[in-house]
């Protein structure tokens, strides 16, 4: 298990802060781009704990199949703000997920 810590959570962070409005990435897209490919739930873990570290558009992740974050009340809003396209209740992955 990857120990948590401030590098680690800026390294994330940073990697959130690129994505461009209208985008997203998933969880584990945004591990693999900071080299630990089995890491999505500590990403996630990091994202519910932000707040802490700063002002990132942590709404901007979803999971794999374009699901939002299950207690983030206001994020369908934002993207929707932002021009995510959307299918039923799920970010339309083909279309909005940010390629690196």
């Amino acid at each position: 298990m990857a120990v948590l810590t401030k590098e680690l959570i800026y390294e994330i962070l940073s990697v959130v802060e690129e994505i461009p409005k209208g985008y997203v990435a998933s969880y584990g897209q945004v591990a693999k781009l900071i080299g630990r490919d089995k890491n999505a739930r500590l990403v996630g873990k990091v994202l519910s704990m932000s707040e802490y570290y700063g002002d990132y558009p942590c709404h901007r992740v979803v999971n794999h199949a374009g699901r939002m974050a299950p207690h983030f009340y206001g994020q369908k809003d934002l993207l929707l703000a932002e021009g995510v396209c959307f299918i039923d209740d799920r970010v339309d992955m083909k279309k909005c997920r940010w390629v690196v």
